[in-house]
C-alpha cells in the first residue's frame, strides 16, 4: 500500500521532469532551423609533375654501387692529409668515456712527474702526457696547472681525418669556504 505522500511525491517528480525535456527538445529545434552551416570550399589539389631523368649516358645519383665506389676510393687514397686513428692500439680504460663527462679536478707532481687528476663518475684517475682519453683518439699533449690539452682524430664532413685540439680544464670545487 502506497502511501498518499509518497504518491504525491511520485506525481511532481514525473510533472517535473517531463515539462524541462519538452522544453529543451523546443529549443533544440529552434537553434536547429535558425542556425546555417557554412563549409568554405576546398582548394584544387595542385597538379604533381614528376622529374623524368631522362639521361642516360649519367650515372643514377639514388644508385647503391655510386657510395661504394666513393667508399672505395676514399678507402685507398687513406685520406687526404694521412692522418688516420692506430685501429691497431689497445684501447685505454679512459678511451670509454666521452670527453664531455670527464672532469679535471687536480694536479699531482710524483718524482719530477706531473700527473693530472681526472673525475669519471664518482672514480677518480691519474693520467699522464702521452696517455689516451675520450671517445675520438683523444691524446694528452700537455698538462698543466689549471688544463690538460688533448689532441683528438675526428672524421670531417668530407670523410678526411683531422687533428682537433681540445681542453679539459679545471673545475673549481662546489664546497664554499666559511
Amino acid at each position: 500500500m502506497r502511501t498518499p505522500t509518497a504518491t504525491l511525491a511520485l506525481l511532481l517528480l514525473a510533472a517535473c521532469g517531463d515539462s524541462d525535456v519538452q522544453a529543451v527538445r523546443a529549443w533544440m529545434k529552434q537553434v536547429d532551423a535558425s542556425t546555417q552551416v557554412r563549409v568554405p570550399p576546398l582548394a584544387e589539389p595542385k597538379t604533381f609533375i614528376p622529374f623524368a631523368y631522362a639521361s642516360q649516358e649519367q650515372p643514377d645519383p639514388f644508385t647503391p654501387d655510386k657510395l661504394m665506389t666513393e667508399l672505395a676510393r676514399q678507402g685507398a687514397r687513406g685520406g687526404a692529409n694521412g692522418i688516420r686513428p692506430d685501429t691497431r692500439r689497445r684501447k685505454e680504460l679512459l678511451e670509454s668515456y666521452p670527453l664531455d663527462t670527464i672532469q679535471m679536478v687536480g694536479t699531482i707532481e710524483k718524482s719530477g712527474v706531473i700527473y693530472a687528476v681526472l673525475q669519471v663518475d664518482r672514480a677518480v684517475h691519474q693520467v699522464v702526457k702521452g696517455q689516451h682519453l675520450g671517445q675520438n683518439d683523444g691524446l694528452i699533449t700537455h698538462i698543466g696547472e689549471h688544463s690538460v690539452s688533448i689532441r683528438e682524430i675526428v672524421q670531417d664532413a668530407t670523410g678526411d681525418w683531422v687533428e682537433r685540439m681540445s681542453r679539459l680544464e679545471l673545475q673549481e670545487s662546489k664546497e664554499t669556504s666559511k
